[in-house]
């Protein structure tokens, strides 16, 4: 049975439990959980984390916690009882656990690793909590700790800041507005601005000193030393290293590093250096010999300096090495640290064994604990302390010092008789009054014990010797008294024995006879002479003598021996107990000389303070008794003085001796009858205030009032204490009259002199300090009457002096923060004062911080004790004193510039940030009556409507972003939880006042202004927190939006008609709220519009404003980010609900469904920019959007902004091309006017004329770019016209030139064909734009198939690529997937007509093949019927599919949907015929090149001819005759007759075409490849035999093949008539089918024995094999692998080629010999093999015409023409004749042939399109160009076969080798002049070119035919009599359109152009 728990209330899951049972929950490690019931070991309940699931759980799964139960029963809530830091470290690691691991998926490898540091430290630390067993301090400590890093994780994931109190999270209700913000503004600033440490310490640490010969002890003497005052400023870090250079006593680590303490900031900088001073133990010499001297003295060794300031630019623990460097005089020594740093090179040099001194150095900050707690390594094993020199800058009470510092500065010695100088050792000791010599007292530095006697360095041969050596002399206090320093000099001998012979001394004494300590600074000694055995010990025998030469002056009468001798010292004292003061010793004997108390007093302020704080006790025990002597005589004199010590201690040095006068006033101080005194004294003073002069002297005794009090109070307790509390009404009654006079000299106000002023600041300053002693005395209300009156008196005139009120209201802030204010009672009494003080400043605007401050706590304590009565008449008192002043204020506030300066800036931020926390604060505690009492204080509307716009605007300032730091959420939860409180209560307000008659617009406006504003804001968008956040915040404040959105409904439904006012202002506003994704705010909001939409129709009839509203702010809106498709179906849904029953519910749908419509393509916008990187899918979708606004909604700024944003995205990817035509889009709307235009997007403010000018260059500048000149030139001519318009030749000049250079560049730059690629989008979760869509995109440059997938399916990372190209079915479109399906597809120009010219240079016609493009088309072979396995191409069947597209490419983006699709079906036959054709025009473009000489070799040809010939023989050609000229055929397709005949026209046609490439190719053929020659020309007679030709006669026989239309020579074109120079007679001829190139279909492959012979003969690689031989088999696949096509193959089919079915072994075996090379290996439309482009390019040139480069699925007329040659005739007339006649075999001329009509192929309906045929390696298709006449001899027979093709030569744009690329095969035969033609002969040429104009460029639309150009002569083949000429191939007609469904012919034939001198060019 369940039971509910009573303690079991809270656990944490110790082990994760799946919930494998019924109604188990399933749980994981670390899950709190609250449990409900309990049962037999089983516990029900809900993790914490999803408090909605409920299940139940094994109890022992669950560690238990106490934990608090708030709401007993069925909502109770758990609170744990635990430490709250503890609370807060799991819930805070909790989350980021989460945050953790998305830093280590976004690749912030620094962050993760430094936040898991901190995450473990803080594990640690919650275990130390955990465990119990800190102590108290310990356990703050541990606290501060984490909240430290809990702080500094929360900052650095971007969290937010934690309020807290001694380390606790704050609950914001349970403190008041303006103390939590002061508690995040102190977090706030400690995060921002770390607090400048004022104390600095350098620790130094000894290495080592590295040099090559040392071989002696060396002490090493670090010290500290101002540069600018030439003075050392730390005492001396003193270190012995031994012979190795490293330290001597490695044991004490000690001994080696040192602390340099107390620096100060000011010592931090460029003038400070560290010195070292190096001083060797050893020979006097360095180089002498070891034997030479025993004894070892003290000698200079070197010296190195380092710049403090070196280590400010971090903290670097590296070991420096510095530079040791050696004075070049010995007598120097005393200042190379000044030459070193003052760089006086001359002085000093490196070293002699160039010593490097390596040391550690390292600067920390911060108080000198705080450094032991966190540099815990520096002083783990121990560190010596060295001190700054004298007192450090703060001195503190209790410290023990009584250091006296010696420095060893010169002496003046004589030579003693010697011939040269003396080496001089000067030996000190300290000497007691006993005579005995003080052990262990002098100290060389820190770092070494303190010794007994001190030797100085030694100076080689110096009689002037300076040393400047610092001693320090920690002598005790009791050993002064009788002590001196004697200094002994001992001459050094460089000899043998090496003695040290005494030959004088010096002394000084410690003390004088009247107490005194020798005074500071350098002191001149004597030098008395002595013999080496003078007895010294004895001190009383030279103490008599004078020491001093500053005593001898006036005391002649003593004789001293030898007085040229000097010694001089320095002294300086630090001492706390001794002093060298005289005056301060008179002061405190004075009982000794009672006559001098008067002067003792006098001179009192000339001692220096520190010498006062030092006997501080004893001289106020002095001044009280001198007091209590005499009080009439000296009493004023006493008090003066103890003003003087009072203020002595307000210096910032002496500050900290405040506590020991506190104490002695309390413990020490007995002066009972001193208040009477102080008193009468102090009101003396203040009542001559308002009439002295000088105001000084009593300012300093204002200044020093706290500490009066202090005594008066203290006095008064000691005498009360003494006589029961007599005289008491007296002693109020003197305290009242002193405060009367207070209050007088108060209220008097400053004429002209500012010194009264001056003096009232200074006791405001100190007054509210005399409280504290007052209540002491007196009941808290009189204290606060007293003051109440004091503060009264004040002058109420604000303008006096700001400096006065600055103070004054710093005095009414200490008394807010007093103890007194903090009594209800005593408040009470004040807070009337304080507010009448602080309205009249916040009226005038001024002292806002000091008003801001106290404010904020009168606000704290009126929170502290909200639960009292009083508190509700205060907040009443502030309500109407305050209110409308604070919202003034903070208006006022806020409407200023903000300051520049940083320091300023904040301090207005901080301004700002305190009136608006005690506005908060004020409203939070505010109840129903007080809100009624406000709105019942308006007199009339109007105030009350001022008021309310007042709060308004206040309030919607509090909501902007910048009134708080971005991580003060807490802050800003509190201020929305106020406001909509507030909010709340006026719209009651708003309701009653200002409706029907009495409405307002303005404050209506403001009401829902504010309203969405709120609801808008950032901190409310709970959809963004974290989980735990948000359920916090709705824990604590529910959904504010919601709240705020429920009372804006209610609102808009109380308007009535006057809703009208708000149409269409509020769509926008309103339109923003509802696209938060919060459902219930949807649902209460998107009602209103259908409201606006009915009362906007009963307005005007329609809803137009509401929709041209809508339309605007959802595309601004959504491009920000907000909406989604819930909201779009939501918006739709619930509106076309609402509509239902209105009259207009017709036209409401059509605005609702546009709108949806525009939404679902923003949302798609939207999704697309998020993308990284620009891709076509942004261009796709804003192209998209882009028609929508021009097309459905007509929206011309919005179609404009989106034609800008389009053009970005291209001009980001680099589509210049695109980018042009879309600018170009902006630039059709404008004209050539001088409209004005107003300033738009980037445009300046121009004339319409100037801004499409700006478009036109702009547009041009792109073309160029883009490398479409064609289309620039058309630009450049039309702004030309314009300039020529305005006479601008300036800059017609210009254009034209740049119309120039467009021209050039053509000619000149190379420019890459494209490839297209048809892409089909399939599925539901593509994007509105694409989906279901197929499209062709236009790839980029070098971009095969491959590629171009590979960047489809990384646009769409979730789509499936299709492995085939079927049309997909219904379940394909309705899936919730993406599927690609991408082949590619080969374009056909829509204008023939420069195409088929002659003589237009490929660099032109390379434009034209791929611009301007409507129609696609590719090709998928399949079989029909039985294949046959013998001969497969009977079955082989082409279904051909056109892609018809909306828009031509290339346009405004790279890819355009289809339009509509054709599918035609082809047979095998046509098929045959169309491989026929494409292999015979490569066959002649390759001969062409090779006659022409524009191959750098023969091998193409080669290959070429070995390909067709070895096919041939092997049963190539052969097996068109099996499957077509068989009589079963003939007879079962008796419609094909004519086609069988073209069939066999074009294989005699190939064969003469062999026939004479043979010829060509026996005269270029270099001597090793004549083996192959002979070889193919021994085949080529086989492959006649097997056609049936044994010889090509002069006359070859007519077919004999039956065409049942009657005439076999129906012209099939409009071919013009050609004429033969002799005159003959003019046949017309049938020129080639137009049918595809589709010539995979051949029968066999080249043989492997052929391809390798070729490759062994030629040097050419397999892919030579498979670019060149003519291998057309029959694959029918495209799809899958990288053997899927033959070289040749150019079209796809879905089934698969590796194991394709229609293949027989043999022709698969054939087609992987010719697949070898991977680099042209055609491969499937969806999976290519790329090649590279220079191996693409010269393929191109030499390729397979019928290769998928050129496509060969291309009809002669739909063809991107190649311009290849085409004339076939090597000569001409009688050269032909002669040669028939000598026997040589020759080509006859042709016959003419009538027109024929088009191929039956039959006309598809629209269907699925299939893979394209064309491989991803190629380029486009480019065929032979067919000449529109040939030649022909009189004695032909009408029905000769002759040879001719169709094929694409492949050659590419990007070849400039070339020379006669230009030209055709026909325009070359024609150039060559006639037999017998003279320079004259050439007439009738030269009015048919005049008439032939070559098309421009730019013409891209033009489809008049025109004339081909001839070739000219110097490009002309040279006449040879050899090999035989063939006949030219008619000009193919070209295509009509294809929806007309027939070909256009011609009305007849056309002469053909005589050929011309090369001097008529």
């Amino acid at each position: 049975m369940w039971i509910p728990t009573e303690h079991e209330k809270y656990g944490v899951v110790i082990a994760s439990f799946r919930g494998t049972v019924p109604y188990g929950l399933s749980l994981e490690i670390g899950d709190t959980v609250q449990i409900l019931e309990k049962c037999d070991g089983w516990y029900r309940g809900f993790a914490l984390k999803n408090p909605n699931l409920k299940g139940i759980f094994p109890s022992s799964y669950v560690h238990l916690k106490n934990a608090f139960v708030k709401n007993k029963g069925q909502f109770e809530m758990i609170i744990p009882t635990e430490d709250s830091v503890i609370t807060e470290m799991t819930s805070t690691l909790r989350d980021w656990g989460a945050m953790w691991k998305q830093l280590y998926v976004r690749n912030e490898g620094d962050l993760f690793h430094r936040l898991w540091h901190i995450m473990n430290e803080i594990l640690d630390l919650r275990r130390q909590v955990l465990v119990g067993h800190l102590t108290h301090d310990r356990m703050r400590d541990v606290k501060r700790h984490i909240t430290a890093r809990l702080d500094w994780g929360n900052e650095q994931l971007g969290l937010d800041l934690v309020p807290r109190k001694e380390y606790a999270m704050v609950d914001p209700e349970d403190v008041s507005v303006t103390e939590l913000y002061r508690l995040m503004e102190h977090r706030h600033r400690k995060k921002d601005t770390p607090a400048q440490a004022s104390s600095h310490h350098l620790f130094v640490q000894m290495k080592s000193l590295m040099c090559s010969n040392l071989g002696e002890e060396l002490e090493v003497i670090f010290s500290l030393f101002d540069s600018k005052e030439n003075r050392p400023i730390s005492e001396r870090f003193f270190l012995r290293l031994n012979r190795n250079g490293l330290p001597k006593a490695p044991d004490k680590p000690e001994r080696h590093c040192s602390l340099f303490v107390d620096l100060g900031s000011s010592e931090l900088r460029r003038d400070i250096y560290i010195t070292v001073h190096i001083i060797r133990i050893g020979r006097m010499g360095a180089g002498e010999k070891k034997n030479a001297c025993s004894v070892q003295y003290r000698r200079p060794f070197g010296c190195a300096v380092l710049s403090i300031a070196d280590l400010l630019t971090g903290e670097t623990k590296d070991d420096l090495i510095l530079k040791v460097y050696m004075c070049n005089t010995e007598s120097e020594w005393y200042q190379i640290h000044e030459n070193i740093i003052k760089k006086l090179n001359a002085r000093y040099n490196l070293t002699g064994s160039n010593a490097g001194l390596a040391v550690s150095l390292q600067l920390l900050h911060g108080d000198i604990e705080q450094i032991r707690r966190e540099c815990s390594s520096v002083f783990a094993h121990g560190v010596s302390v060295t001190r700054k020199l004298g007192f450090s800058n703060i001195i503190m009470p209790g410290e023990m010092r009584n250091d006296l510092y010696i420095t060893i500065e010169r002496g003046e010695f004589e030579k003693g008789g010697k011939s040269v100088a003396r080496n001089v050792e000067v030996t000190m000791f300290i000497v007691e009054s006993s005579g005995q010599t003080l052990k262990d007292y002098i100290s060389f530095g820190s770092g070494e014990p303190p010794a007994s006697e001190y030797h100085s360095f030694v100076l080689y041969h110096n009689n002037s010797p300076r040393w400047s050596e610092l001693l320090k002399l920690p002598i005790p206090v009791d050993k002064f008294r009788g002590a001196h320093i004697r200094f002994e000099f001992r001459h050094c001998s460089t000899k043998e024995k090496g003695e040290k012979k005494l030959f004088g001394f010096s002394f000084v004494p410690l003390m004088q006879e009247d107490g005194r300590t020798l005074p500071d600074g350098t002191h001149e000694l004597i030098v008395h002479k002595c013999e080496e055995n003078a007895n010294l010990q004895d001190a009383a025998c030279y103490l008599k003598l004078p020491f001093s030469k500053g005593l001898l002056l006036g005391n002649s009468s003593q004789a001293v021996k030898a007085t040229k001798e000097s010694f001089w010292v320095t002294s300086s004292l630090c001492s706390t107990k001794l002093t060298q003061n005289g005056d301060m010793l008179d002061l405190l004997k004075w009982r000794a000389h009672p006559d001098k108390v008067t002067g003792c007093l006098s001179k009192l302020k000339e001692i220096d303070g520190s010498e006062i704080v030092k006997f501080l006790q004893d001289t106020l025990d002095t001044l009280f008794g001198i007091l209590d002597e005499n009080s009439q005589k000296y009493g004023s004199k006493v008090f003066d003085s103890l003003v003087h010590i009072i203020n002595l201690l307000q210096d910032s040095k002496f500050h900290h001796f405040k506590p020991v006068m506190d104490t002695y006033i309390e413990s020490h101080f007995a002066g009972a009858l001193a208040h009477r005194d102080l008193i009468k004294v102090l009101k003396w003073y203040v009542d001559r205030v308002t009439e002295a002069e000088r105001q000084e002297h009593i300012q300093e005794v204002l200044k020093a009032q706290e500490y009066l009090f202090k005594y008066i109070v203290q006095s008064r307790r000691l005498f009360s204490l003494a006589t029961g509390g007599q005289n008491e009404d007296e002693f109020r009654c003197c305290i009242q009259e002193l405060l009367m006079s207070v209050r007088f000299f108060l209220s008097q106000e400053s004429k002209g002199s500012g010194a009264l002023s001056q003096s009232q600041a200074v006791f405001l300053s100190s007054f509210p300090a005399v409280y504290s002693e007052l209540l002491k005395l007196f009941d808290i209300r009189e204290v606060a009457n007293l003051v109440h009156d004091t503060l009264g008196s004040l002058p109420t005139v604000v303008h006096v002096d700001e400096a006065l009120q600055a103070v004054k209201l710093q005095c009414i802030g200490k008394t807010v923060e007093s103890q007194l204010y903090t009594d209800p009672d005593s408040r009470c009494i004040l807070l009337p004062v304080v507010l009448h003080h602080l309205h009249m400043h916040l009226q005038e605007q001024k002292d806002l911080i000091a008003c801001a401050r106290i404010l904020s706590n009168v606000f704290c304590l009126i929170k502290k004790n909200s639960s009292e009565k009083s508190v509700l008449e205060e907040i009443d008192v502030i309500v109407a004193s305050l209110l409308d002043t604070l919202l003034r204020t903070i208006l006022e506030i806020t409407s200023r510039p903000q300051p520049s300066g940083s320091s300023t800036r904040l301090q207005f931020q901080d301004v700002t940030g305190e009136f608006v926390a005690c506005l908060l604060s004020l409203l939070r505690q505010m109840t129903d009556r007080h809100y009624q009492q406000l709105l019942d204080s308006f007199n009339t509307k109007e105030e009350l409507r001022d008021f309310l716009l007042q709060i308004f605007t206040v309030f919607r300032i509090l909501i902007r972003p910048e009134m708080f730091p971005k991580d003060w959420t807490v802050m800003r939860l509190v201020a929305n939880n106020v406001i909509i409180t507030t909010v709340l209560y006026l719209s009651d307000a708003l309701r009653k006042n200002f409706l029907n008659e009495n409405f307002d617009y303005k404050i209506w406006d403001s009401y829902f202004y504010l309203a969405v504003i709120f609801i808008n804001q950032l901190c409310l968008q709970l959809e963004m927190f974290t989980p735990s956040k948000k359920k916090k915040v709705l824990e604590k404040y529910g959904d504010m939006r919601v709240t705020m959105g429920c009372e804006v409904f209610s609102m808009w439904q109380n308007l009535g008609e006057h809703k009208l006012h708000f149409i269409p202002a509020l769509i926008g506003p309103f339109l923003e709220v509802t696209l938060i994704p919060q459902p219930d705010l949807r649902n209460v909001m998107i009602p209103i519009f259908h409201d606006m939409m009915d009362w906007e129709q009963r307005r005007s009839g329609n809803f137009k404003q509401v929709e041209t509203r809508l339309i605007d702010k959802l595309d601004s809106l959504m491009s920000e980010g907000k909406g989604d498709e819930t909201y779009r179906e939501l918006f739709n849904s619930i509106l076309l609900k609402k509509i239902e029953r209105e009259a207009w519910r017709e036209s409401g749908a059509s605005l609702i469904a546009t709108v949806t419509r525009l939404m679902e393509r923003l949302l798609d916008y939207r999704d697309c920019m998020k993308m990284g990187e620009v891709d076509g899918k942004k261009i796709g979708c804003t192209v998209s959007l882009l028609n929508f606004y021009k097309t459905e909604l007509n929206k011309e700024e919005m179609y404009i902004r989106y034609i800008h944003k389009l053009y970005d995205l291209h001009l980001k990817a680099q589509n210049f091309t695109e980018a042009a035509y879309t600018l170009l889009l902006y630039d059709e709307l404008l004209e050539w006017s001088d409209r004005p235009l107003r300033e738009f997007l980037s445009y300046p403010v121009q004339t319409e004329w100037q801004r499409k000018e700006q478009l036109h260059l702009a547009i041009i500048q792109n073309f160029d770019r883009g490398k479409c000149w064609e289309n620039g030139i058309i630009l450049c001519r039309k702004i030309a016209e314009q300039y020529e318009s305005f006479y601008d030749y300036r800059n017609l000049s210009k254009m034209r030139m740049m119309e120039a250079s467009l021209y050039d560049k053509i000619m000149d730059q190379q420019r890459l064909e494209p490839e297209f690629f048809r892409v089909g989008f399939y599925g539901k979760k593509f994007p509105f734009f694409l989906r279901n869509k197929e499209f062709v995109c236009r790839g980029h440059d070098y971009e095969r198939l491959e590629a171009f997938q590979q960047r489809m399916l990384t646009e769409f990372p979730h789509a499936i690529a299709m492995q085939h190209a079927n049309q997909p079915d219904e379940t394909i479109f309705q899936a919730e997937a993406q599927y690609l399906q991408i082949y590619a597809v080969t374009p056909i120009p829509e204008s023939q007509e420069v195409l088929q010219r002659e003589g237009v240079p490929d660099n032109i016609k390379s434009f034209y093949r791929v611009n301007h493009i409507w129609k696609f088309r590719y090709d998928r072979p399949f079989h029909r019927g039985t294949k046959d396995k013998e001969n497969e191409f009977k079955s082989l069947w082409v279904e051909r599919t056109s892609l018809f597209l909306v828009q031509s490419l290339p346009g405004i983006s790279r890819w355009f949907e289809v339009d509509k699709r054709e599918v035609v079906e082809m047979s095998p036959l046509e098929n045959a015929i169309e491989v026929l054709e494409n292999k015979n025009q490569q066959l002649k473009t390759l001969i062409t090149q090779c006659q022409a000489r524009q191959m750098q070799n023969v091998n193409p040809l080669t290959m070429c001819l070995n390909g067709v010939i070895d096919a041939a023989v092997n049963g190539g050609v052969a097996r068109y005759q099996e499957a077509f000229f068989v009589k079963d055929y003939i007879l079962s397709h008796p419609e094909d007759g004519e086609k069988i005949a073209r069939l066999r026209e074009l294989m005699l046609d190939q064969a003469q075409i062999l026939e004479f490439g043979l010829a060509v190719h026996e005269k270029f053929v270099p001597q090793d490849m004549r083996p192959l020659h002979k070889k193919l020309a021994g085949q080529f007679f086989v492959m006649k035999s097997s056609l049936g030709i044994q010889e090509l006669p002069a006359c070859l026989q007519a077919s004999p093949v039956h065409f049942p239309s009657g005439s076999p020579r129906v012209c099939r074109n409009s071919a013009p008539a050609a004429m033969s120079p002799e005159g003959a007679r003019v046949i017309p001829r049938r020129s080639p089918l137009s049918y595809p190139a589709v010539n995979r279909y051949s029968s066999s492959s080249l043989s492997s024995q052929a391809s390798a012979e070729v490759s062994n003969i030629t040097g050419q690689s397999e892919s030579s094999d498979e670019v060149f031989n003519m291998q057309p088999s029959p694959s029918t696949s495209s799809l899958s692998s990288t053997h899927s096509a033959s070289p040749n193959v150019t079209s796809s089919a879905p089934s698969s080629a590796r194991a394709s079915p229609l293949l027989s072994d043999k022709h698969k075996h054939s087609r992987e010999n010719a697949c070898l090379s991977p680099r042209e290996r055609p491969c499937s439309a969806i999976y290519p093999t790329p090649a590279e482009p220079a191996q693409r390019l010269l393929f191109n040139h030499v390729g397979d015409g019928a290769l998928p480069r050129s496509d060969p699925n291309l009809s002669t007329p739909e063809k991107a023409v190649n311009p290849t040659p085409s004339s076939w005739s090597l000569d001409s007339g009688k050269e032909a004749r002669s040669a028939a006649e000598s026997g040589k075999l020759l080509s006859p001329p042709v016959p003419p042939r009538p027109t024929q009509t088009a191929s039956p192929a039959r006309q598809m309906t629209s269907v699925s399109p299939s893979p394209a045929g064309r491989s991803p390696m190629k380029g486009p298709g480019q065929s032979f160009t067919p000449s529109p006449v040939e030649y022909h001899s009189p004695g032909l027979l009408a029905n000769s076969p002759v040879l001719s093709g169709s094929c694409s030569s492949g050659i590419s744009s990007l070849s400039r080798c070339s020379t006669s690329e230009t030209s055709g095969f026909e325009s070359q035969l024609a150039e060559l002049p006639a037999p017998g033609a003279g320079p004259g002969h050439g007439g009738p040429e030269e009015p048919a070119r005049k008439d032939s104009k070559t098309p421009p460029p730019y013409s891209v639309y033009e489809r008049t035919l025109r004339r081909p150009v001839p070739l000219p002569h110097s490009l002309s083949i040279p006449v040879t009599p050899e090999p035989p000429a063939l006949p030219p191939k008619p000009l193919a007609a070209r295509s009509s359109h294809l929806e007309n469904g027939t070909r256009r012919t011609d009305p007849g034939p056309r002469p053909r152009p005589l050929p011309r001198k090369v001097s008529q060019l």
